[in-house]
């Protein structure tokens, strides 16, 4: 039998489930469903609600999704006191999740649920990223659905997503997307593209704090930063912190050097530091690889953030990257799903981020290794679903 749907014989879930009213299933009720009653077979609930264990539990694609609920039908209907005995066929998962919700109601509602998980949201670091779905490019464009997240990399928790239109960019969805949050104590990181004095001005009167990489797009400040630290021996407030990591057979070092003698100087919303990060991988014959220098900036003053702390926020940036966007790529396959529907890849695309959120603060070794577990204790899938967060 393939490993991929588990043993299909004998009971997999309790009889008795009492849904709480507080649990995924009960807000998964809440949502509009935009089908006609007519011909309507299955709820909404209960197809997001098989969707999002049939992920929890290995599967990617809606037809992985689709075989893996029919083969455990009986118990999952039971479980969910659901009157038939079947569950949907893959084209009626891809109708729904392509058609039939408001994916930004959908994005709401993960991004509640995960939010009000025990502890969650207490780190202070938010990475802001951009990503293309692959998938939904189609032949001969460039363009396909693009998503920009707001994530706590040390939680592995998208706080909010939002699609990026056609005719705007990461830089004109970006206040959409933070005016969702709540910035009070937050400190949000972005590369150079979100280096904008609005976007600075909206996250400090939100509450927040901004850390910004500088590079060609803003050229007069860049000129400024670059031109303070090539006499770094005369800047009088100079502070410099250093970091070395080993691992997969290479050496990296991260400097950074922070000043303050630019404030009041340059033109820019609420600015206290600014700073030159240097970069140096050699491999394990002292072989360098790679060696690069970028400047950034901060509206965060010396007593919030010293030298050392920036250096821990410019590195946390890169989380989004590896705990977020390559764990959907490689272990969600993300990427494969071939669609030109752009609703059901942004709302496939969320149900993946609720899935990481829960499974990152349950600190298995691989994301893959918990699936397997939960493939094997389905039970215990079922009540993160059934179960309010406690």
């Amino acid at each position: 039998m393939d490993h991929s749907t588990g043993n299909t014989e004998g009971p997999f879930f309790e009889d008795g489930y009492i849904l709480d009213l507080d649990s995924l299933y009960a807000r998964f009720e809440a949502l509009q469903d935009q089908r006609k009653a007519k011909g309507k077979r299955y709820p909404l609930a209960i197809i997001l609600v098989v969707a999002v264990l049939a992920k929890l539990c290995g599967e990617d694609h809606p037809e992985g999704i689709a075989q893996w609920g029919r083969l455990r039908a009986p118990g999952l209907c039971q479980a969910l006191s659901f009157g038939r005995r079947t569950l949907p066929c893959g084209n009626t998962y891809r109708r729904v999740l392509g058609a039939a919700l408001c994916v930004e109601e959908l994005e709401e509602v993960l991004c509640s649920f995960l939010s009000q998980q025990p502890g969650a949201g207490r780190s202070v670091l938010i990475s802001l990223d951009g990503k293309t779905l692959r998938g939904t490019i189609p032949t001969g464009s460039s363009q396909g659905v693009h998503l920009l997240s707001a994530y706590l990399p040390a939680e592995g928790l998208v706080l909010m997503q939002v699609a990026v239109d056609g005719k705007e960019n990461e830089i004109s969805a970006a206040p959409r997307l933070l005016r969702a949050l709540d910035l009070r104590g937050k400190v949000v990181v972005g590369d150079a593209m979100f280096t904008q004095r609005e976007l600075s001005a909206q996250i400090v009167a939100g509450g927040g704090e901004y850390v910004w990489f500088v590079k060609d797009n803003q050229p007069e400040t860049r000129k400024a930063i670059a031109e303070l630290f090539q006499e770094q021996e005369r800047i009088e407030d100079l502070q410099v912190a250093q970091r070395v990591n080993k691992a997969h057979g290479r050496r990296e070092t991260r400097r950074l050097l922070s000043s303050r003698l630019l404030k009041g100087y340059l033109a820019w919303p609420c600015l206290e530091q600014v700073f030159k990060l240097e970069r140096r991988a050699v491999d394990s014959q002292g072989q360098l690889l790679h060696e690069e220098s970028v400047y950034g900036m901060s509206s965060l003053g010396r007593k919030e953030a010293d030298a050392d702390s920036l250096l821990d926020h410019t590195q946390g940036y890169w989380g989004i990257e590896n705990g977020l966007h390559y764990r959907r790529d490689k272990t969600f396959h993300e990427d494969a799903l071939r669609t030109s529907n752009p609703i059901l890849a942004h709302s496939l695309a969320a149900i993946n981020n609720l899935v990481l959120g829960l499974l990152s603060r349950q600190h298995w070794r691989t994301l893959s290794e918990a699936r397997r577990h939960y493939n094997a204790h389905q039970e215990q899938a079922l009540r993160l679903v059934l179960r309010a967060p406690t």
